[in-house]
């Protein structure tokens, strides 16, 4: 007697089901939080773009540097790659599911790179940020907001003044903070910098705490503000902290090499499973 031929297909499908959903509704996930970065995004470039009436994008510092458009490039990548992720598996399409095996491995190639430049040579990375960034960080304090918060949150949450080894004194390469400039604010640092720049009995912030201090002597600069430079004081915490942080980066790795495992594998199985219909 022939077997009914929903049973015989069923004994040849070697594509895991479970393998299958897996990929897809991790990539469905990413899918929805790319379309989320990329929604905040827009809607903080068009903000800002209603404010000021332009964007200033001339170099690669201005994209880098404006966190609207960071988090549309970055919510871009993790849209499209996790929706071809979600689309492949779904589909059982092979050469989407090879795009985003590939994508995964470009990635985690990147991220290995740079984790072993940061544990390897962290003075190296240190002095190649300070170099690259500190002077265009600093001057742009004022003109973009987004990035002024950034800064004095950074400043505020890790008790530190300027960037580079220079410390508060970088503020001195501002236009607004510079001896050299006509305002109130000359010589001054941003009050995100002062030690004390919350008033305790009435609660609120003196945001003129830190006018004049760059004309003060060190070791009485160092009385009001933070006196090291946001880069040392994040590569010192991240010594201090080095076994979590990899606990976390081999955890992240761990986690895109299983993930590159299971698209590969079912690669293989839809691969499989043509083989024997054409067969």
């Amino acid at each position: 007697m022939n077997r009914p031929p929903g049973r015989r297909l069923h004994e040849f499908n070697h594509v895991s089901l479970c393998v299958k959903y897996m990929i897809f509704f991790l990539n469905f996930i990413f899918w929805l939080f790319g379309g989320l970065l990329i929604g905040i995004g827009l809607y903080a470039f068009v903000d800002k773009w209603q404010d000021k009436e332009f964007v200033k994008v001339e170099n690669i510092y201005d994209v880098i540097l404006n966190v609207s458009l960071v988090m549309i490039l970055a919510g871009g990548v993790v849209f499209i790659v996790s929706f071809t992720g979600c689309v492949g598996a779904l589909r059982e399409n092979t050469c989407l599911l090879k795009f985003y095996s590939l994508c995964l491995l470009v990635f985690f190639l990147l991220e290995m790179a740079v984790a072993i430049m940061g544990f390897v040579f962290p003075h190296t990375m240190q002095s190649l940020l300070e170099e690259t960034l500190s002077d265009k960080i600093i001057h742009m304090y004022r003109e973009d907001d987004d990035l002024k918060n950034f800064i004095d949150f950074a400043q505020q949450e890790f008790r530190c003044c300027g960037l580079s080894s220079e410390g508060y004194m970088d503020w001195s390469k501002n236009e607004y903070f510079n001896c050299s400039s006509p305002s109130v604010e000359r010589c001054a640092v941003p009050y995100s910098c002062c030690i004390n720049a919350t008033d305790i009995s009435s609660g609120l912030v003196n945001i003129m705490c830190g006018y004049g201090v760059q004309n003060r002597p060190v070791a009485e600069a160092s009385n009001l503000v933070w006196a090291s430079g946001c880069i040392e004081v994040v590569r010192a915490w991240a010594e201090r902290n080095l076994y979590f942080i990899a606990g976390v980066a081999l955890g992240v790795a761990l986690s895109q090499l299983l993930v590159i495992y299971l698209a590969k594998t079912l690669e293989g199985q839809i691969e499989l499973q043509k083989s024997r219909w054409h067969s």
